[in-house]
């Protein structure tokens, strides 16, 4: 066996075991630390490699990674949904490694790879089918001391830092074990330092002041009759649960157990009969919402006799009834909409469950809810950048991320998703209330903490006074601009390589 071999040999089990890492660099566990160690390790498996070796190690580490952090999605459909969306993320990750191996020979190339890596994620993010950037670096960090960056450059900035720490200590490493001349040695150093220093220095950004006063937000956590994909076969059941646990609050506040709230916000699907259609679901709304008193934005699957179902947020005022709506915008493919349905069906039935696809909507949902400006954005909706961004740019002050995880058990999609909610809090400054229909509902400050927060499949209702915000962070205000500065980076790193194999074959 050849030495070629043996590195081989080392590099294969390597490379998964950072992936490995990198799983449990997030929630539910708060190791954040692990992930700059785990792309490290990556590192020494990628450096100097070719691209094909490449692709196959960043494939492997992706397999490490993705396989557990999504096995979720396998809750209640078996393995094959699960696989396959893990096999198709994890070949992003190998296109990843594959760019971070062709970069690893340019001088400063921990910050070339770091960019390599956000482009990465950014083109997870909006392919197949819309994308998935479930598993970015950045919603890792909600505990993380590189935190504070998403709000200076939203998660790219983040992502990038968690990798250039990464990359960086690998480099250093290096350069402790192989005495490189001054400048790389102090390059190496400055790649693992400087995003420490970053996040510690963009700390400032971080606020929960109350700029435009306090509001008195309440969440309604109504529960489930079941686990499962037929949790909302008992529809009015779980209507029911929402209506009783307001109508409870309400009784808690006329007792003064429970301070009034200024308005509620329900969970998605909390009414899977539409009330527009159904008399029955609009008075027990009505109902629960006149006893409260105040706007509720309620959570409700709309069916129009033509086209597509709409997953809808619909404003209930007290005395006017439904007035403003939005329909969720990001939808989710082969949950909320099947492509390639007949060809999907050859792997899976369950695809049939889902018989009439929704449609998305156009616009940001801003609803006036007694004053406040409190945007929605529906559950899958918070893994997307642009989604949450549009919305307060269009005057959210606060943020309501109404989801429904039932379908997933006890398992630890609602704390990722969680993460990635606390990472949208700091990133734009905005309270973000979290309302689920089984569980983990939570109120989340601008700093990223949690004050307060259920447990899972519980009937449960929080109440809590939260500041209100309009100041955009620079985050809100550049937009997509940080993520387009870093693809530039990377394919000026890109660049570089073609530059220098082009003059290579010159003068061979």
């Amino acid at each position: 066996m050849g030495p070629r071999t043996v590195l081989w040999l080392v590099r294969v089990p390597l490379a998964a075991l950072a992936g490995v890492l990198l799983y449990l660099s997030f929630p539910p566990r708060p190791l954040w630390w692990l992930a700059p160690l785990a792309l490290a390790l990556l590192a020494g498996c990628l450096h100097g490699r070719r691209a094909r070796a490449g692709f196959g190690l960043g494939l492997l580490a992706g397999l490490g990674f993705l396989l557990p952090l999504l096995i979720w999605t396998g809750e209640e459909v078996g393995p094959v949904p699960w696989l396959a969306l893990a096999a198709v993320e994890a070949l992003f990750i190998g296109l990843t490694g594959l760019g971070v191996a062709l970069v690893s020979r340019l001088p400063a190339w921990p910050v070339f790879a770091a960019a390599v890596w956000v482009a990465g994620e950014a083109l997870r993010a909006r392919a197949p089918f819309g994308g998935f950037p479930w598993g970015k670096l950045a919603f890792g960090q909600a505990d993380g001391v590189f935190t504070p960056l998403a709000a200076l450059g939203g998660t790219p900035l983040l992502s990038f830092a968690v990798a250039l720490c990464g990359f960086g200590l690998y480099a250093a490493l290096r350069a402790v074990r192989e005495h490189p001349g001054f400048f790389t040695a102090a390059l190496a150093t400055f790649s693992l330092l400087a995003p420490i220093g970053a996040g510690l220095a963009a700390r400032p950004l971080v606020s929960d002041s109350a700029e435009n006063g306090t509001a008195v937000a309440a969440v309604i956590q109504g529960n489930v009759p079941r686990l499962g994909l037929d949790f909302n076969s008992q529809r009015r059941q779980v209507l029911d649960n929402h209506v009783k646990r307001t109508i409870e609050l309400a009784e808690d506040v006329k007792a003064g157990r429970a301070p009034k709230p200024d308005f509620v916000v329900w969970p998605e699907n909390s009414s899977d009969l539409d009330p527009y259609s159904q008399p029955d679901a609009y008075d027990a709304i009505e109902r629960a919402v006149r006893a409260i008193g105040v706007p509720v934005a309620i959570g409700a699957v709309v069916s129009p006799e033509t086209g597509p179902l709409r997953n809808t947020m619909i404003l209930w005022d007290p005395v006017k009834g439904p007035t403003e709506t939005y329909d969720k915008r990001k939808i989710q493919p082969f949950g909320e909409r099947i492509p390639m349905r007949s060809f999907v069906r050859l792997f899976s039935s369950d695809v049939d469950r889902v018989r009439r696809d929704f449609g998305p909507g156009k616009d940001p949902g801003v609803f006036d809810m007694a004053g406040t400006g409190v945007g929605m954005v529906t559950c899958f909706e918070a893994a997307f950048d642009d989604a949450v961004r549009s919305t307060v740019r269009d005057g959210a002050q606060v943020i309501a991320v109404p989801s429904n995880n039932a379908t997933f058990g006890r398992t630890q999609m609602t704390y990722q998703q969680l993460a990635m909610d606390r990472i949208r809090a700091v990133e734009h400054s905005r309270t973000v209330v979290v309302p689920v229909t089984s569980g983990v509902s939570a109120v989340i400050r601008p700093d990223g903490k949690i004050v307060q927060q259920t447990k899972m499949f519980t009937a449960d209702a929080l109440v809590a006074e939260i500041p209100l915000r309009s100041t955009e962070t620079p985050a809100t205000r550049l937009g997509p601009l940080p993520e387009y500065a870093l693809l530039l980076l990377a394919a000026g790193g890109f660049g570089l390589v073609l530059t220098r194999r082009i003059r290579a074959r010159r003068s061979a």
